[in-house]
């Protein structure tokens, strides 16, 4: 009897040792039902079909990855209960999403050791005081400022300078770039007329808009996700405003075609990711085939799609370069490190240990009859 108990226990520890050398955890602190679903969950989608596809392909080094992902609805005690339940079952990497968490959970990322790839956009995790932060895109405040660039480039009334609005939401995702864009937009000499205040979930903004349109802006740059900027959009529309409406990244995507109808034609965004209809892209007809190969579906993906491919692409990639060694210093070691090729799905990310910003790149696009449609290549400032 001995014997028979020895052996079924020598069975299941080996077979548990080998799942565990076979088995790549990495964690997933996603959106899905919160303030920033709408966004979120397509985000979310992303991350999931490519990593089920790396594992398809045979894994990162011969290895499967087990995602262990949480909705943690936009709240940040849920995020911080889902990121220590995370650790704790072993992640060694993790996508995560939105500022304020991320934020507050930056000197927990850091003390653990785990290289975090946020969904969130904000300068104030490129510094060295957030050393396990990743960023996967432009900043918000970069965006701001090419945004402002873009508007004193293109401004052709020499009697006056261009005046700028600013309109977002009151979370630390919202003030991210403000103050960072009211800096630049002085130094270049762009004249910052007002700042407004909509909610995330907002269904309405006229009186916003009304004390924005006493002060007379030629343009209002907007931080916001979808459901907000329709709003913004449509209440902007039947008041009569006419200056000009440039979103940062999480305001501008094909849905908001859908939501704000009319509305959004004209409305612009420096947006640094590429979108499902540009074809010629070798990213997005690699994006197209994950999505089809596992879905079984060829529907069009919005642009916040492309955004959770990128961040977990960015992970595996990494994942891959850092070969046995998986431990949290060393895949932080190769994302400083190394320049990533993102096949045109953004441009190339390259990150230093003593400022992690990905790239410092968008183009201008604009919705146009109900398209989107590229102004510019990537723009400076």
């Amino acid at each position: 009897m001995k014997k028979v108990l020895l052996v079924v226990l020598s069975v299941f520890l080996l077979s548990g040792v080998g799942f565990a050398q076979q088995t790549i955890k990495i964690g997933g602190i996603f959106d899905l039902t919160g303030a920033t679903g709408d966004v979120g969950a397509p985000y979310a989608v992303a991350a999931r079909e490519y990593i089920n596809y790396v594992n398809k392909q045979g894994g990162v080094n011969g290895k499967k990855i087990e995602l262990i992902d949480t909705d943690y609805a936009y709240k940040i005690p849920q995020a911080v209960a889902a990121y220590k339940d995370q650790v704790s079952k072993g992640v060694i990497a993790i996508l995560g999403w939105g500022t304020g968490d991320t934020e507050a959970m930056a000197p927990m990322i850091a003390k653990d050791k785990i290289p975090y790839i946020s969904a969130s956009y904000s300068e104030h995790l490129v510094f060295d005081k957030t050393p396990y932060n990743f960023i996967g895109a432009t900043t918000y405040s970069d965006q701001a400022r090419l945004a402002l660039q873009w508007i004193k480039d293109n401004w052709k009334d020499k009697s006056r300078a261009p005046r700028v609005a600013l309109i977002y939401n009151d979370t630390g995702f919202g003030r991210s770039p403000i103050q960072d864009a009211e800096d630049f937009a002085k130094k270049i000499g762009v004249t910052i007329v007002d700042k407004e205040i909509v909610a995330l979930q907002a269904l309405d903004a006229t009186t916003q808009l009304l004390n924005m349109k006493d002060k007379n802006p030629d343009f209002a740059i907007n931080q916001h996700t979808l459901m907000a900027t329709s709003t913004i959009l449509k209440d902007a529309k039947k008041l009569g405003l006419k200056n000009k409406f440039i979103g940062l990244n999480w305001a501008f995507s094909e849905k908001l075609i859908e939501m704000a109808g009319d509305a959004s034609d004209g409305y612009m965004a420096p947006m640094p990711f590429a979108f499902w209809t540009e074809t010629k892209v070798k990213g997005v007809q690699f994006m197209h085939k994950v999505h089809k190969e596992m879905s079984g579906k060829t529907d069009a993906q919005p642009v916040n799609y492309t955004q959770g491919f990128i961040g977990a692409y960015l992970l595996v990639e990494a994942l891959k370069k850092a070969g046995n060694n998986l431990t949290g210093e060393n895949i932080k070691k190769v994302l400083e490190s190394n320049k990533f090729d993102m096949m045109g799905l953004s441009a190339d990310i390259a990150y230093k240990p003593e400022l992690r910003k990905p790239n410092v790149s968008a183009k201008m696009y604009a919705i146009k009859k109900g398209k989107i449609e590229p102004l510019t290549d990537f723009l400076k400032y």
